[in-house]
């Protein structure tokens, strides 16, 4: 459900007490009717970081407190209005890119980091951390909330979606073995720790010490065990060093980790078309099957997979894209693996249908697998990628990329 438009915000200035806006209600009902009418049964993310400014303005958003009833709220019209035929719910999706790109780096809304950044606003050491914090006592509200009062009903599932790479050591030193796991932990355990087992990991403790805010009892018990399924986006995996000393601290640096796509400069994988990112399917086989052994093995929708294109000018060079066509394999062969070794994975979402916005980077990078001209009126054509998907999904060869 997004707020990223009028015309589809259920909401009236972001709270229930402000009004519900029938003509929100209505698109979505009759996106969600044509979606099952077509055999798609839908799987609803609530909120993906496009909070209402109406919210920043009043109290700053998920800086403070105030955000996790309201949050539930909307969830709860959510699931008064749609859960009927909703019967897969993701609270907020990638809590860390929220807390880490808006409030440590500044990058994304609402633009905060600590002024030696660049930021006018902000404070690196410890706005993420409260953040995230707020993030997972909204999370744990609304699953609470629909618990208790529509899922025998409506008998559906909750869950939360979190974003991680893979961490591999840079050496074989236990200092770089050390911070590969703190790497994982500030990222991954940062939500996952406190979604099962109720807390923060203790490396996270030991470096935020009281920067990072601590969960009364009755929190604690709120947010252990808070998810029916965990849905689990994967891009890329990288190198982690350890760095002895920093003389900054905030979020950013609490872990002492150096993060390197190359390792004596040969690449962990192939890059792909954001720099940062290199193709490494191993790394989502290797998360997924950490994620069972140590988080209770829980139902996994993989809900983000994919790549991005740059400077794609033409239809015919977006829609030659032999290479996601190999991402997709590699990544859908790497599930295989860990389905073999035990891993509850039930579904699989490729990012994404279409070429859309992408956030800091607009519409330069392309992570569709059907191409969008946006200088003809949206016109749409299927990639390679979507083609090959389509035999794949159909049951043919899993290698054949004569499409």
């Amino acid at each position: 459900m997004e707020y990223e438009y009028a015309e589809v915000t259920i909401l009236d200035d972001g709270k229930l007490s402000k009004g519900v806006n029938r003509k929100g209600i209505a698109f979505y009902n009759n996106l969600i009717n044509e979606l099952l009418a077509n055999g798609i049964q839908p799987l609803v993310s609530i909120f993906h970081w496009d909070l209402p400014q109406a919210l920043e303005d009043e109290y700053q958003g998920f800086l403070s407190p105030q955000i996790a009833d309201d949050f539930r709220d909307y969830a709860e019209l959510c699931f008064q209005e749609f859960g009927d035929r909703i019967k897969h719910w993701i609270t907020i999706n990638e809590p860390y890119t929220y807390a880490v790109f808006g409030y440590a780096l500044g990058f994304d809304a609402p633009g905060r980091c600590s002024y030696y950044n660049g930021c006018a606003a902000g404070d690196a050491a410890t706005e993420p951390y409260i953040v995230a914090h707020h993030l997972l006592l909204a999370h744990a509200k609304t699953v609470n909330l629909y618990r208790e009062q529509y899922k025998a009903k409506q008998k559906g599932k909750i869950g939360i979606s979190l974003i991680s790479n893979w961490f591999v050591p840079y050496s074989t030193k236990e200092e770089d073995i050390d911070a590969a796991q703190r790497g994982l932990d500030f990222m991954f355990g940062w939500f996952i720790d406190p979604v099962t087992y109720g807390d923060y990991p203790a490396s996270m403790h030991k470096a935020a010490k009281n920067r990072l805010p601590k969960f009364t009892i009755e929190e604690t018990e709120m947010v252990k065990n808070s998810y029916d399924f965990l849905g689990l986006n994967y891009y890329t995996s990288t190198y982690a060093a350890n760095i002895p000393y920093v003389d900054v601290v905030n979020y950013v640096t609490d872990a002492h980790v150096h993060q390197t796509g190359k390792k004596n400069e040969i690449p962990i994988g192939e890059p792909t078309g954001l720099e940062t990112n290199f193709v490494v399917p191993k790394g989502l086989q290797d998360l997924l099957v950490y994620t069972k052994k140590k988080y209770k093995n829980p139902i996994i929708y993989v809900t983000e997979n994919g790549m991005s294109d740059a400077n794609v000018t033409t239809v015919q060079q977006g829609v030659d894209d032999l290479e996601r066509a190999e991402y997709i394999r590699q990544h859908l062969l790497a599930i295989k693996d860990a389905l073999q070794d035990g891993v509850n994975v039930k579904g699989y979402f490729v990012w994404a249908l279409l070429d859309n916005f992408e956030w800091r980077w607009g519409y330069t990078q392309r992570y569709g697998i059907n191409y969008v001209d946006f200088n003809n009126n949206l016109k749409r054509y299927p990639k390679r990628s979507a083609l090959w998907l389509k035999e794949f999904l159909s049951g043919r060869e899993i290698f054949r990329f004569d499409y």
